[in-house]
């Protein structure tokens, strides 16, 4: 009957859906089921010869595992075995059994195959090791708050970040503690109270007041994790921002800087990128393009100038961008959309990014408009100096010249009449010194005109009808003008007006007129044709004839010269054009002449507009 039954039992042991095996008091293998055979690579027809403690004291070190056992507790052991293509593991359990009368029987072994389950375990160690070491690089902690016990759960980083040691075990009051008193306190207070309430996540830069004392900024992250609709637990983060928070505020202390630095300097500041583009301007420039600083951001000079000016600027940006070459004090005119002119000092500077390469570029402008103003109105003086130099020479030479030639006239007649004896001649002598003294009173009265003229410091001008002028001249010669049987033609727009002296008007219009009527030809009756035109600096007043003309490339030269006549007239004195030219200039002004021979004279005289 035992025979059956301990038949019964070992086919009963094969077929256990958990490997099993079973051994005496001396660890000697009795049976065992087929599946724990193959996981310890034994034979059935060897397996009587096994001891399991020697076996399993193969496979775990430093373990008597038959004197565990006989204090008739259960133990648990794992084990693996390798073979070519894997690692297999298992966990085996040893317990006593006993015959019916409580005796000590051997040991019953079950194994089970926890590949698997250790696979699992390996990774999660693998994955708390790489967020314990992504959590110190990042220097991000979290924590966790029951809400059925109140508990809460920091982790190292947390615990290290509030300068606590790692057995410290905080609760809510204290972690609110320490964050600092006043608006941060208040905040996290707030927020933990709406997380618990309503459920409302967070994710908030704040202050604590470490363990130690310190002073820390922080960003502190809270989410709920509900069940069944309610919240059972909050999971949040916590990290170490404080170093990045004194880099930001060091940042925007130094823009800060910068910006009242490049704001308060008197120059045009802008910074541009490869499009030329504008990604940041200075409030000079803001202010001469009448701009707010947003309303220029993103613009190109297209946007901002006049088409030739900005092409010429995007050239220009171009080269530096291509070249990585500045481009230094260089003049440039600079006209807005209203068409107002700027002369600027431009220099571009390439700018590069963090790699060294080239991303933008700077550009820096002076407005030199009014510098440029001084060096014309210098250069406009020096001009005026140089002309009025030769005039002064010319003039001193014309002096020179007419009062030696009166002087010697004087002495040579006096010489004659103090040698004199004949009455009669005598007289003669005397109404010959009458009229040289008379013709030295109208050289005198000529140059002292000049002088008048050029030293008219007090000049003033008016806007005068240029047409009403001519009509009122024309009607004070209208004596030479029917006796010589002048045609007049008056184009002049009733409307034109000139800025000028009204005497020096007068003076202009009479000599050029009666000029032509002086110079007129035998052959035809003369014709004088006036017109004017208006230009955006100056009026343009001409007056043509179809006189005698002038040979301009003989005398050319000396046309406009004082006591210069170039026809045989015996009313010419060659005064008029000289004292018109003075007059002329000395408003601004300026006078040409164009001339054919026996064909007619234009002069064309330019009234200044500007002053």
């Amino acid at each position: 009957m035992k025979a059956v039954e301990r038949i019964a039992q070992h086919y009963l042991l094969k077929q256990l859906p958990k490997a099993t095996a079973f051994a005496d008091t001396k660890g000697i293998l009795m049976d065992a089921s087929d599946s724990w055979l193959d996981i310890f690579d034994i034979q059935a027809k060897a397996s009587m010869d096994i001891n399991i403690f020697e076996l399993f004291s193969g496979m775990v070190e430093n373990m008597d595992l038959q004197a565990s056992l006989k204090d008739s507790t259960s133990h648990t052991i794992r084990h693996h075995k390798t073979t070519d293509q894997s690692e297999q593991w298992f966990e085996s359990t040893f317990c006593t059994w006993f015959d019916e009368t409580e005796n000590l029987m051997g040991t019953i072994v079950q194994t089970d195959d926890i590949t698997r389950l250790v696979e699992k375990e390996l990774e999660l160690e693998r994955v708390n090791y790489l967020l314990q070491a992504q959590s110190e690089v990042l220097n991000v902690g979290n924590w966790e708050y029951n809400v059925e016990t109140e508990q809460l759960y920091w982790s190292e980083e947390t615990k290290r970040i509030h300068q606590v040691p790692s057995t410290y075990q905080p609760d809510v009051s204290e972690a609110i503690a320490f964050y600092k008193q006043g608006y941060s306190r208040n905040k996290i207070s707030m927020l933990f109270h709406q997380i618990m309430t309503q459920g409302t996540p967070f994710n908030q830069k704040l202050a604590i007041i470490t363990a130690k004392g310190e002073e820390r900024w922080v960003k502190a992250a809270g989410k709920p994790i509900k069940k069944d609709g309610e919240i059972i637990k909050v999971f949040g983060t916590f990290q170490d921002i404080h170093d990045k928070v004194m880099a930001e505020t060091k940042t925007r202390e130094n823009e800060q800087l910068l910006h009242t630095l490049i704001d308060n300097i008197p120059l045009n500041i802008f910074v541009k990128d490869l499009d030329s583009k504008k990604i940041l301007v200075n409030k000079a420039e803001c202010e001469y393009l009448g701009k707010k600083p947003e309303e220029m951001i993103g613009k190109s000079d297209f946007d901002l100038y006049d088409p030739e000016v900005a092409k010429t600027s995007r050239d220009e940006d171009l080269q530096v961008i291509r070249t990585l070459k500045p481009i230094l004090g260089k003049e440039t005119i600079s006209i807005k959309k209203d068409g107002e002119y700027t002369n600027f000092l431009t220099s571009k500077i390439p700018l590069f990014d963090g790699e060294g390469k080239i991303n933008g570029l700077i550009g820096i402008s002076m407005d030199i408009t009014a510098l440029k103003k001084k060096e014309d109105q210098l250069r406009n003086l020096i001009n005026i100096t140089s002309v009025q130099n030769k005039k002064l020479i010319n003039f001193a030479h014309i002096v020179s010249h007419n009062l030696r030639s009166h002087s010697a006239n004087f002495s040579m007649l006096l010489e004659f009449l103090i040698n004199e004896d004949d009455e009669r001649e005598k007289e003669h002598i005397l109404k010959m010194l009458s009229q040289a003294s008379n013709r030295l009173l109208e050289t005198l009265d000529n140059l002292n005109e000049v002088i008048d003229i050029n030293t008219n410091v007090n000049l003033e001008k008016s806007p005068l009808n240029l047409h009403d002028n001519v009509v009122k001249v024309q009607q004070s010669l209208s004596a030479l003008l029917e006796k010589n049987q002048v045609e007049i033609i008056n184009k002049v727009d009733k409307d034109l007006c000139v800025s000028a002296c009204c005497s020096y008007l007068d003076s202009i219009i009479i000599n050029l007129l009666t000029n032509a009527v002086k110079y007129r030809s035998p052959e035809r009756n003369p014709v004088i044709t006036i017109n004017a035109k208006k230009h955006d600096k100056h009026v343009v007043f001409s007056v043509s004839d179809n006189g005698l003309g002038i040979d301009l490339e003989r005398y050319g030269g000396k046309i406009f010269g004082l006591y210069k006549t170039f026809h045989n007239n015996k009313d010419a004195r060659g005064l008029g054009l000289y004292i018109i030219k003075n007059q002329i200039e000395a408003m601004g002004g300026s006078i040409t002449a164009k001339s054919e021979v026996d064909k007619g004279t234009t002069f064309n005289v330019y009234f200044n507009e500007e002053s």
